[in-house]
């Protein structure tokens, strides 16, 4: 993993996403906050969770080390509690399943500086990009002009060397890719292949 992470700040990522998953809320079970922990990298940690009850678990991967923690809505009776218990101690964002309507949102856009739309159901990677997610991110985006805040729209699932620049058009400001980068070849070329495809559509 450490090397991994060399390549990926080589290449010039902003961030490390990382897939926290509990066998839960999503079928696989992958790292805790202890692996989270022992991460040694320049790059800020964006922890994604896709665990059940986030509120009693929140502050283990802020000692960890995230700079940047998001939560599914979907995995909580009480998003804004969770919100609350990290106001102040990292950027807070809030992740959403294709199934879920882009509404969910809008009461907890006065507590986030973060949203995470999810193009895929979480689980495994490699699968295929949402059909419908664009509609979904233009509602995403007009909700959050509304709400008159700077709050950064992401969205993670099914991004590929082919359809990044696509994306990048639908008017995202950070888009997740794992499998793009490590599904063979040369990480670093195809984080570089990534990068300028995602930059050129978007200017």
């Amino acid at each position: 993993m450490g090397a991994e992470l060399e390549r990926i700040e080589q290449a010039g990522a902003d961030y490390v996403h990382v897939d926290v998953m509990d066998g839960c809320f999503c079928p696989q079970l992958t790292v805790g906050p202890s692996i989270i922990g022992a991460l040694k990298t320049r790059l800020p940690k964006d922890v994604h969770l896709m665990i059940e009850d986030p509120l009693e678990k929140v502050r283990w991967f802020v000692d960890a080390g995230a700079a940047m923690l998001t939560f599914h809505v979907e995995a909580t009776r009480h998003p804004h509690r969770v919100l609350q218990a990290l106001a102040g101690s990292v950027t807070r964002g809030v992740a959403f399943n294709p199934g879920t309507p882009v509404v969910a949102i809008e009461p907890l856009l006065d507590d986030v500086e973060f949203v995470l739309m999810l193009a895929v159901n979480p689980g495994w990677g490699g699968q295929r990009f949402a059909p419908g997610t664009q509609a979904r991110l233009e509602g995403a985006r007009a909700l959050i002009e509304r709400s008159g805040r700077k709050i950064i729209l992401g969205v993670d699932g099914g991004v590929t060397r082919d359809n990044v620049g696509s994306i990048a058009a639908m008017g995202v400001d950070l888009i997740v890719a794992g499998s793009a980068v490590f599904d063979g070849g040369d990480v670093v070329a195809n984080f570089k292949q990534l990068r300028a495809a995602a930059r050129g559509t978007a200017a």
